[in-house]
């Protein structure tokens, strides 16, 4: 059985190393079009490429092999591989150094983070590619392999550093203890048999059999049993799992990472509602502009032409919010095509135009020449003539756009309503503006500003092509707020809730923009509506200065008098709190930072890393690597991490949690251990608690065969000092009647409906478990120590044979021993002391299989457990039937002998009194004094709400914690977990958290004793 759990186990991984190597292999090699100096197209594959290397997109869209930068044509990409968001963005060709502004020095080096528009990154899909003039899209190899953005992503999969667990490392120390007591048992049965001239074969056949005794050889099959009855169980809820052995570790994970798009939030945003201003103040909020009323005004205009869209396929494709906004529009988007573009130069307009439902009756205007005013017959159509892409840095994009039949243009710009409002006309807005931005952010909606500019005449068409935007971007007149809605899951806020109340703290780790993130995360509950965002906002070394740090606060966060203040989001065990008589209240905060940020801060503030992730909860803007580089350095102050995902671009992370679970069946499930059918995060409290039941059934499982080999050990040893052993067929039983139908069946109790705030053990070696393991054995020593010796001193004991049958005393109480030396069997199996401690020995098997089959917190009760309590029923009612209905063929199969009935009753009140102890012992002793009061429910703590008030239990466990405390000396103990060392030096630090508005500089790196960063004022 060891030998199929191991071949399985080999198989699976196998099997999932070359799956992985596979899917990198599909992605990477294809067919490509090189340029060579000649102007020559040669066909290579894509493992031929160097840096260097120009190679043609084709039209038809590609998977880039490499890292490219577009030199001339554009191209529509979807980066979802690298950024998770599935977002077609727009690339442009590199802009000529030459072509540039005279003194702009810096564009003449090429730079991945700065020329990122014009970047095609590897792995990412080139959907479709435009030319002007006939020329060839073509780009420049600057990175190939590992040393592209996806390189180290596969990197990161095919060799993440390895996930150590202490159950297992605990289990192998274990082991190790079996065979030292197996060797005091070899060495004393040697011993033994010399001192009583055993023979020699008889003596190395006796030694080698205690040994096998000892360490149980079904050990790795039994522990096997549970992990795949837990997988089975996952499966039946929609959970997949290809790594079984990282169930096991589910159920310690405390800290869970989520993405944030098409995890906790539906893929795209929602249109809430407009609000437009006119005459200096807002009207009443608009559901929808689709009216008549509003086709013509400037607000719908510019919905309908500050965008990005493009047309894929027929199709619109684009960033979601353009799209949301363009369709609410009702406005219909036309594009070039192919072949207007091949003979024209690049200023062929995008065009959009209303539905011809919408639209009134045309009216001369005196600025129109007839001639326009002809042409404007046909349609009201709007050309966006030269659009300058969104801009993280400035939180804005802008459109300059001429409407069919007008002379002058139009600017357009829509962004981040605070940005929007310091470029209008301060005339143009409205006096409550401020007040009416806070409200709808505090309730969670992204908001847009748009604004208008009617622009010179002079400004023709090729001029506008030249200007620079900021030219553009002043004194436009402000036209009103977008309200967008990026919708939670149904399922989100419960999930979060649920896991909160488990003392599982909850991180997000998105791609996506930092202040839409706080305010997902605020929505969502991950940040309650009282507790305070600081940003951490890092900038690396420039001209000669230290990198920094600028801390700020995000919002305000809501006031509600209603409602108890909280505590410090820090779950401090009863050992803590027996420490000190009050919590100190303090300020609930939470650390954002965005991708950048955490680069720097990895690099130049890395003693600082631990101390902001222990209370990081927003991660904005994050690379593939840079998720994995977080759940490590969360593994590095002792989280068990587990990670939520959807996209490739979180495959890093799922593999190198230590629990990933992947809502995608695509690449992220080739990465991840775990996959879900189902498109929420109601999968991970499910995996959770099947991870804790089986964490638990793994705890059992081992103890119970620790016992059996224990049990057996001590029987063993007990029958060798008279030169005894059992039969062959009474090991026979107990290893496959009893052991093999206890072990398979008490690993089915099925998880516990709810998470609990608790966590189990993580390892063998502590101090419940090896209590309980230590005591059983004494207990189960001590009762079979009694019946070995007690029935030797019955009147009716004598050296058992045939003939002296305890059951014919009658007849057989005048014969001598000597008589009866002849009839004993070679290897003295059937005595009174052997029948004693077969019936003893198999009854402790039960005793202690029912006594470690715990239920409740983390499994369903035994009794739920049907086929475990009808096996567990039957072996004791064939026992029973055994031990009191003498049937000579049972009697001879097992080789036991017959006994008084007064020493069957006198056995059956040793095992009944062997129960009751051992019953008192696991669940009194262990579970509520010690385990309770003592080892504290979970040691190393967690993230949770303090309670506003303690409960009676709650006391009454703090006396009781404070009464054994003090009766057994304890001091007060560090915390083994680093972020609870952590979080305790933190708590009593007056200069943390960092105050707004100042700033952290590095030093430089000199003596770490002294520390590597400094906190000082801004200026």
């Amino acid at each position: 059985m060891s030998v199929i759990s191991i071949a399985t186990s080999l198989y699976t991984i196998k099997k999932q190393y070359v799956m992985l190597h596979d899917m990198v292999a599909a992605h990477s090699i294809v067919r490509v079009s090189i340029i060579r100096a000649n102007n020559e197209i040669e066909e290579a594959m894509s493992t031929d490429l160097v840096p260097g290397d120009v190679m043609v997109i084709p039209s038809n869209g590609t998977i880039m092999p490499c890292d490219a930068v577009l030199i001339s044509g554009t191209c529509i990409v979807n980066e979802s591989m690298l950024t998770g968001e599935s977002v077609p963005v727009t690339k442009t060709n590199l802009p000529n150094p030459r072509q540039g502004e005279k003194g702009d020095e810096g564009d003449g080096f090429y730079c991945t983070e700065e020329h990122k528009r014009h970047t095609l990154f590897c792995g990412t899909n080139v959907i479709q590619t435009r030319f002007y003039s006939g020329e060839l899209v073509k780009a420049v190899v600057v990175r190939t392999g590992f040393s592209t953005a996806k390189g180290q992503l596969v990197r990161s999969i095919l060799y993440p550093k390895p996930t150590d667990f202490k159950l297992y490392r605990d289990a192998s120390l274990f082991l190790l203890c079996l065979v030292a007591v197996a060797g005091i048992g070899f060495i004393y049965s040697i011993v033994l048999s010399v001192m009583n001239q055993v023979p020699a074969k008889t003596i190395i056949i006796e030694s080698l059999d205690i040994i096998t005794i000892t360490v149980p050889p079904a050990l790795p099959a039994a522990m096997t049993a549970g992990i795949v009855y837990a997988q089975r169980r996952l499966k039946r809820i929609g959970i997949f799992c290809i790594s079984p052995q990282r169930i096991n570790i589910c159920g310690q994970l405390n800290l869970v990472c989520f993405d944030k798009t098409g995890t906790l939030t539906e893929d795209g945003l929602d249109l809430w509602g407009v609000q437009r201003v006119e005459n200096k103040s807002f009207l009443l909020s608009e559901e929808n502009p689709y009216k008549e009323s509003l086709v013509k005004s400037s607000f719908v205009a510019c919905m309908a032409a500050c965008h990005s869209l493009t047309k894929i396929e027929g199709q619109i494709s684009g960033d979601p919010l353009d799209l949301k906004m363009f369709e609410a529009t009702g406005w219909i988007l036309e594009e070039a095509t192919e072949e207007e573009t091949a003979l024209h130069n690049r200023i062929m307009p995008t065009v959009v135009r209303p539905p011809k439902q919408l639209l009134p009756e045309p009216i001369v205007s005196p600025d129109q020449d007839m001639e326009l005013y002809e042409l404007s017959q046909t349609g009201y159509e709007i050309g966006i003539v030269r659009q300058f892409p969104f801009s993280s840095a400035l939180q804005r994009m802008c459109v300059v756009t001429r409407t069919l039949g007008e002379k002058r243009m139009d600017a357009f710009l829509k962004g981040a309503p605070e940005v929007v409002a310091s470029l209008c006309k301060k005339d143009s807005v409205p006096e409550d503006f401020a007040e009416v931005l806070e409200d709808y952010t505090k309730q969670g909606f992204r908001v847009i500003a748009l604004a208008h500019r009617r622009l010179e005449s002079k400004l023709t068409w090729h001029k506008v092509q030249n200007v620079n935007r900021d030219h553009i971007e002043a004194n436009m007149e402000f036209l009103g707020l977008i309200i967008m809605q990026n919708k939670l899951k149904p399922e989100t806020p419960g999930v979060l809730e649920d896991l909160r109340r488990a003392n599982i703290r909850t991180v997000m780790v998105t791609g996506d923009n930092m202040l839409t993130a706080i305010s997902v995360a605020r929505d969502c509950g991950m940040i309650p509506p009282e507790d305070r965002v600081i940003i951490a906002d890092a900038l690396p070394p420039k001209d000669g200065q230290a990198a920094k740090i600028n801390w700020r606060y995000a919002d305000n966060p809501t006031k509600n008098s209603t409602k108890a203040p909280r505590l410090e989001e820090v779950e401090i065990s009863l050992e803590d709190v027996a420490q000190g008589d009050e919590l100190k209240p303090q300020e609930s905060y939470h650390f954002a930072m965005s991708g950048k940020a955490f680069a720097v801060i990895t690099e130049h503030f890395q003693d600082l890393l631990p101390k902001l992730v222990l209370h990081g909860t927003v991660f904005a803007r994050m690379a593939p690597d840079q998720k994995t580089q977080l759940v490590e350095a969360l593994q590095s102050v002792d989280y068990f991490v587990g990670m939520c995902g959807d996209g490739a671009n979180d495959c890093g992370a799922l593999k190198r949690a230590h629990g990933g679970i992947s809502l995608s069946e695509l690449e992220a499930s080739v990465a991840s251990p775990f996959t879900s059918r189902t498109p929420n995060i109601s999968c991970v409290p499910n995996l959770i608690r099947e991870g804790r039941a089986a964490l638990i059934t793994s705890f059992c499982v081992f103890k119970f065969m620790a016992l059996y080999s224990i049990i057996q050990y001590i029987s063993v040893t007990l029958l060798y000092s008279i030169l005894s052993n059992l039969g062959d067929f009474q090991f026979l039983f107990i290893d496959i009647a009893i052991i093999l139908i206890i072990v398979f069946t008490m690993s089915l109790n099925p998880a516990w409906k709810e998470l609990v705030p608790r966590r189990p053990p993580s390892g063998l070696i502590s101090g419940p478990l090896l209590f309980s393991v230590l005591t059983q054995i004494l207990i189960c020593f001590g009762f079979q120590t009694l019946a070995f010796l007690w029935v030797s001193q019955q009147s009716w004991y004598n050296r058992w044979t045939p003939s002296s049958d305890a059951c014919n005393l009658t007849s057989s109480s005048n014969i001598s021993v000597e008589h009866n030396d002849t009839e004993l069997d070679d290897h003295n199996i059937k005595n009174y002391e052997n029948t004693t401690l077969f019936y003893v020995s198999s009854f402790q098997y039960l005793i202690v299989a029912i006594v470690f089959s715990k239920g409740k917190p983390f499994r369903q009760p035994s009794y739920k457990n049907w086929p475990f309590v009808l096996s567990a029923c039957s072996l004791y009612a064939f026992l029973l039937f055994l031990l009191f209905y003498r049937n000579s063929a049972i009697d001879d199969f097992l080789e036991i002998v017959c006994v008084p009935m007064e020493w069957r009753l006198t056995i059956l009140l040793i095992i009944f009194l062997n129960a009751v102890v051992s019953i008192f012992v696991e669940t009194l002793v262990l579970d509520v004094v010690l385990w309770k009061l003592v080892f504290s429910r979970d040691k190393q703590g967690s993230y949770a709400a303090s309670p506003a008030a303690p409960t009676p239990q709650g006391s009454v466990d703090l006396w009781g914690h404070r009464c054994v405390s003090w009766l057994t000396c304890q001091r007060r103990k560090v915390p083994k977990a680093r972020y609870m060392h952590l979080a305790q030096e933190l708590s009593v630090d007056p200069d943390w958290p960092p105050k707004p508005k100042t700033t952290t500089e590095a030093k430089p790196p000199p003596r770490p004793e002294n520390g590597s960063y400094q906190i000082i004022p801004a200026s």
